[in-house]
């Protein structure tokens, strides 16, 4: 059995009192081909100590596309990453390749693993067989807004 702790909804607000401040990202992680880009921390959002059970290792990005839609995740929400996550067969990771970041499915097919976009109407997500890939770390969760405009940047 995991040694995270596990909270009913209706626990929560009693527990989520502290809080911690997680590093935003910028600019946008690509949910698509990779683009150009510098890494930088742009802000810090305060959340829940319960969301993030590893605050050292744990980063916020701005996502930008929708090569993930099929997985819930869409252009202008924020993915939660965790560095200190092993990923698995069916990870969203987010994935240093050929140095730009980029979030991506992982797919273990036996001893061998890839990354593959989750929207049915894109091609294939192919790497080149010179092409330097790391898995920078997993996502453990993404933030929508419902709100038009609520997500964007002013």
């Amino acid at each position: 059995m995991s040694s995270a702790e596990i909270y009913r909804i209706d626990e929560l607000s009693a527990h989520g009192a502290a809080t911690v401040l997680v590093p935003l990202m910028g600019p946008s992680l690509c949910a698509g081909f990779p683009s150009p880009a510098d890494d930088f921390v742009e802000n810090a959002l305060e959340l829940p100590r319960w969301l993030v059970p590893n605050p050292p290792a744990t980063f916020l990005w701005r996502i930008a596309g929708d090569s993930m839609r099929d997985a819930g995740i869409f252009d202008g929400d924020l993915a939660c990453v965790d560095r200190s996550l092993k990923p698995g067969h069916g990870s969203v990771v987010v994935a240093a390749v050929d140095g730009e970041m980029s979030i991506k499915r992982m797919v273990l097919e036996g001893n061998r693993a890839r990354l593959a976009f989750d929207n049915a109407d894109l091609p294939v997500y192919a790497l080149e067989e010179l092409t330097e890939a790391a898995i920078w770390g997993v996502v453990r969760f993404t933030v929508r807004w419902h709100v038009a405009g609520a997500g964007q940047r002013r």
